[in-house]
């Protein structure tokens, strides 16, 4: 199992598709999300139109629940949850260096592909196809010198300033 990066999580392989799934909505100032648990981590983080759904009874969503409403009370609040994102070694490997960037920063395409030993282009595409984002800190991904590129969430490049913003990170 990895250590534990900056942001206070770990991101870990997927465990099998036998693990029962649970999953729950919750209202964000960006809208609401669906979050999806199975094995005992949190799989995935979506924006739906589909009202909250109240309380749920999996203690993964639970804190994951808890934990969004708290980062977005105080954007300095480090998650604390079990994480198994779906996606092959090289977009983990990118997830762990996005979960290392300090709330408040950002960190370039080129500098995760250097760390990752692949180009910007390819870190681009793990980012877009991050599970569990604003908890997998995809947004404080930018392009060179600041550049704000693509964001897969709803409100695309918008949200992800608004999250940049929400974070205390300078914007150019």
């Amino acid at each position: 199992m990895p250590d534990k990066p900056h942001g206070g999580f770990e991101v870990e392989p997927p465990a099998g598709d036998s693990a029962e799934t649970a999953s729950t909505i919750v209202a964000s100032p960006l809208g609401n999300l669906r979050l999806v648990a199975s094995g005992g981590a949190l799989t995935a983080v979506a924006w739906t139109d589909a009202a909250p759904s109240g309380a749920t009874n999996d203690p993964i969503l639970q804190a994951a629940a808890e934990q969004l409403a708290r980062y977005f009370d105080d954007s300095r609040h480090a998650f604390d949850l079990p994480l198994q994102p779906k996606g092959d070694a090289f977009e983990r490997a990118v997830w762990q260096a996005m979960c290392a960037i300090p709330s408040g920063e950002t960190a370039t395409y080129g500098a995760i592909g250097l760390a990752t030993d692949k180009p910007a282009r390819a870190v681009g595409g793990a980012c877009g196809r991050n599970p569990i984002p604003i908890i997998i800190p995809c947004h404080r991904v930018v392009g060179a010198n600041g550049a704000m590129t693509g964001y897969s969430g709803k409100g695309g490049v918008e949200t992800k300033q608004w999250l940049l913003r929400h974070e205390g990170a300078l914007l150019i």
